[in-house]
């Protein structure tokens, strides 16, 4: 027999569930022994990744930005599965390109999304987790720690749910309903391997120190979260070694802009940067909602 986690025959809600990291979380909660419920647009793939699950599962095709599509969203839940004691904002889209030129809609939608989208999850399923004293996890990223140039949507996005959830934190807290932040690095998903395949954003990798380059398995980086959500963590680090730059932050602007002021002009040599537009087909289905 295996071990018994504290997240035994408990419900969890994953928005963003049909690929990357939302995917593989479902699964290591699901062999944890939570019931699980997949929220996000592509609901044949949401479907395909719950009949893969080893317990029981519920999917609602919802776009996370539609508040009442996700009030009935909850509903559904809670009607199918029972309360949920877990509910990770993990939806979230990208592109990337010059803020100046790039199309206003596109950066738009990634804010709407990420930050927006976050806020409507945590609001929808807030009773629940009040009523159990529940857990929400929300999935950052080190585009908290230093903005990159040519990725501001996704940048502010991600400081955006950073200072969310931290606010969230100090009021609920009185409550007993706990808020981890997920701080995720380069993890080998669609959009990751999408992003590659633009010039401009292989190039701002490139620039990065060595061992910050890595990408991490999926899987691995799901086991990192889960393990947090069993211990109910403030703070979750994926990889771990990220912990160790938490005191840097202060500094990692004036890096990245001093890097920025000797790559960003040889890359305009070699000629206009193009917007890559939303990567990975996560983001296509997201273009319109």
């Amino acid at each position: 027999m295996g071990p018994v986690h504290g997240l035994q025959g408990r419900t969890a809600v994953i928005t963003g569930g049909a690929r990357g990291i939302g995917a593989v979380l479902a699964r290591e909660l699901a062999e944890r022994g939570m019931r699980v419920a997949l929220l996000g647009l592509e609901g044949d793939r949401l479907r395909e990744v719950a009949r893969a699950l080893p317990t029981e599962t519920c999917c609602v095709d919802v776009d996370v930005t539609d508040e009442a599509a996700m009030e009935r969203a909850a509903g559904t839940v809670d009607q199918e599965l029972g309360p949920p004691s877990v509910v990770v904002a993990n939806a979230g889209i990208a592109e990337g390109g010059p803020f100046a030129t790039g199309d206003p809609t596109t950066w738009r939608r990634v804010i709407e999304v990420n930050l927006c989208g976050s806020a409507t999850t945590a609001r929808v399923f807030l009773p629940a987790l009040l009523s159990n004293r529940g857990y929400f996890l929300q999935i950052a990223s080190t585009a908290a720690f230093g903005s990159a140039p040519m990725m501001s949507a996704y940048c502010a996005s991600k400081a955006g749910v950073e200072s969310f959830a931290q606010s969230l934190r100090a009021e609920l807290a009185p409550q007993g309903t706990q808020v981890g932040i997920a701080y995720v690095h380069w993890t080998d998903t669609e959009m990751i391997r999408d992003a590659d395949q633009h010039t401009v954003l292989r190039e701002l990798r490139a620039h990065m120190p060595p061992g910050a380059r890595r990408t991490y398995p999926a899987p691995t980086i799901a086991t990192w979260l889960a393990r947090g959500i069993d211990r109910r963590r403030a703070s979750l680090y994926a990889p771990p070694w990220l912990r160790c730059v938490q005191p840097l932050r202060p500094f990692l602007p004036l890096a990245v802009t001093a890097v920025s002021r000797r790559a960003l002009p040889r890359m305009a040599d070699q000629g206009p940067v193009a917007p890559t537009g939303l990567l990975g087909r996560g983001g296509q289905a997201a273009r319109t909602g």
